[in-house]
Parts: C-alpha cells; sequence; structure tokens
C-alpha cells in the first residue's frame, strides 16, 4: 500500500506528466525525480524573450549554412529530374510573379499527388530549394508538386493561404488519385489551414485530401503578434485568430500527423503538441511525433528518403 507522502505526490506527478507536451521537458523522470523536494510547488512554463523562442538559426550548429545545403541538394535534383524528362517547371496557378509550382513526375503509373509547402516565416526562400525532398515520394510512385508563394511583406498570411489553396487545386487538375498534404514550418501551418472549417479548396479537392503531415508547423499565429518579424507579417489580433488551425475546427474526416524534431525549441514542440490536442477533441484523426536527434532543418531530411520513416508516415497513414 502506498503510505500518506506518496498519496501526496501522485496528483503532483500526474500533473507534471500532462505538461510535458508544453515543451518544457523531453520527458517526465526528470520532473518526478523533484516532485519530493517540491512538495506541492507548481511549476509554471512562460516565455520572457518570443523573439527568441521563435528564433532557430542561432540555436543550430552551423545553422546560418543549412540555405546553401539546402540549395546545392536541390539543384542536384532538379537537373537529375529535368534530364529524365520528370520534371514540369514553373507552371503557373495565378497572376502574381511567385504564382508558380514545379511538379516532380514518377516512373509508371502515378498513385497520386503529394504537396510540399515550404517555410521560412512566410517571408523567405522559394520552391526552387526544396526540390530533393520531393525524392522519397516520387521513388514511391507519386507526383510531389511544390509551390512557391508571395512573400510577405507583399503578402497578407492571408493571402498566402489563399494563394497555396489555388497552387494545390491546379496541381490536382493535373494528377489524380489521392493527395497527401505536407509542409515545413509556416508550410506546416499552411497545409494544416487546408484541412480546417475555412479551407479556401474547393469541395471536391478537399475529399480527394487523405493525410496531412505537418512538419515543425505553427499552428496557433497570436504568439507571433509579440515578435520583431511581426512588422514584417503585419499581424492583427484578427488575422491572427482566423488564421490559426488550433483555432479553427477541422474539416470532417480529416487526418493530421503533427511532427517535430526533439531537439527543436520548446515553443516549436508545443506548437505542434497543440494542433493534435486540439483537434483530437473536434473530432479529427491525430497523431504526435518527435524525431530523435533533429533540429528545425534537419527534421525534413527525411523526405528525400524512399523509405524513411517521415515518407512512410506521410504516404502510408
Amino acid at each position: 500500500m502506498l503510505d500518506s507522502t506518496d498519496r501526496r505526490e501522485i496528483p503532483v506527478i500526474l500533473y507534471l506528466k500532462q505538461l510535458v507536451w508544453l515543451g518544457q521537458w523531453h520527458g517526465w523522470r526528470y520532473a518526478s525525480a523533484r516532485v519530493t523536494a517540491w512538495g506541492r510547488q507548481m511549476i509554471l512554463y512562460s516565455v520572457n524573450d518570443w523573439n527568441d523562442a521563435y528564433a532557430n538559426m542561432q540555436h543550430i550548429p552551423g545553422g546560418e549554412g543549412w540555405p546553401d545545403i539546402w540549395s546545392a541538394a536541390s539543384k542536384t535534383y532538379r537537373a537529375e529530374m529535368e534530364a529524365k524528362g520528370k520534371s514540369k517547371l514553373g507552371l503557373a496557378y495565378g497572376d502574381g510573379e511567385r504564382n508558380r509550382f514545379d511538379l516532380f513526375l514518377p516512373e509508371g503509373e502515378t498513385k497520386g499527388l503529394v504537396v510540399f509547402v515550404h517555410g521560412g516565416y512566410w517571408m523567405r526562400f522559394d520552391c526552387t530549394m526544396w526540390s530533393h525532398l520531393a525524392q522519397g515520394c516520387v521513388e514511391n510512385g507519386w507526383a510531389v508538386a511544390m509551390p512557391s508563394y508571395t512573400l510577405a511583406p507583399h503578402a497578407r498570411i492571408s493571402d498566402i493561404t489563399r494563394e497555396v489553396g489555388q497552387a494545390i487545386t491546379a496541381a490536382a487538375e493535373m494528377i489524380s488519385g489521392p493527395i497527401r498534404l505536407t509542409g515545413h514550418s509556416a508550410g506546416g501551418h499552411l497545409v494544416t489551414r487546408m484541412i480546417s472549417s475555412t479551407s479556401p479548396l474547393p469541395e471536391a479537392v478537399r475529399a480527394r485530401v487523405a493525410h496531412t503531415v505537418s512538419i515543425s508547423g505553427v499552428h496557433d499565429l497570436r504568439p507571433l503578434l509579440n515578435l520583431a518579424l511581426n512588422e514584417t507579417l503585419r499581424l492583427d489580433t484578427v488575422e491572427a485568430e482566423a488564421e490559426s488551425p488550433a483555432l479553427l475546427a477541422p474539416l470532417a474526416a480529416a487526418k493530421v500527423t503533427c511532427w517535430v524534431g526533439a531537439g527543436e525549441r520548446a515553443e516549436f514542440l508545443r506548437q505542434n503538441a497543440l494542433l493534435a490536442n486540439i483537434w483530437t477533441g473536434l473530432g479529427a484523426k491525430t497523431a504526435v511525433y518527435e524525431e530523435p536527434d533533429c533540429h528545425h532543418f534537419n527534421v525534413v531530411d527525411g523526405l528525400a528518403a524512399r523509405d524513411s520513416a517521415i515518407t512512410r508516415t506521410l504516404l502510408d497513414s
């Protein structure tokens, strides 16, 4: 039987286990080891420096070199696919200068369409830096579309949401079969917007979306109101709430996997768990995974491999 001290500690242990998803700890072993010393003291998670909480590059060794790594890998893969006649580059989906997407095609019959939406805080990069991440799905028989979109400050996040919807719709007109969506960071936000209640996708396209994998996605935009980068994003409270998947209901039959590197910043761990936590209660099928030994920049690398855990999850779940 438990003695009186054990009985007092049980509620604290349970409380600490519930706090794990906030990202303050990566397991509850550390927390439970301190229960006796803390007694009934509560442990509170808070953010004192919002800019640092959402900063990635300076917290990753050699972080400034990752864009060059992505660009070189993408250039190599683009050249290989062009030589095989298996790429269609710069396809227009709208009138804007950046309203273009690249499409990579498999050998033989196509099983369906994967769409990858890039990140960069809605203000950096384009689809040409990420082409190599199509390789894993292409080798499994799927066509992969990668759109660019107008960047902030030239577009607001609500405008970008609409553009991504247009890009997916255009790609879906070219490729038949089921659709699987994935995106990284800001792209994770954008693909989960596609399966939320105010999705810009037409009903026929919504019905084809079989699975969405948000990689290190930002699912509640309200914290970004506190960041210096909001001078570029120009978010206000109304738009932040309207564009946050975590504050919207999922589409009927939505299935989403929230995937993040276990070594990422606490806010990205929290944002990752947040969407699945809320959408589970709203009827969606959800999963949460923290990939060991991964940070914000290398967590996407598995998409380039045919049999990686993330590729298999995207295509098989």
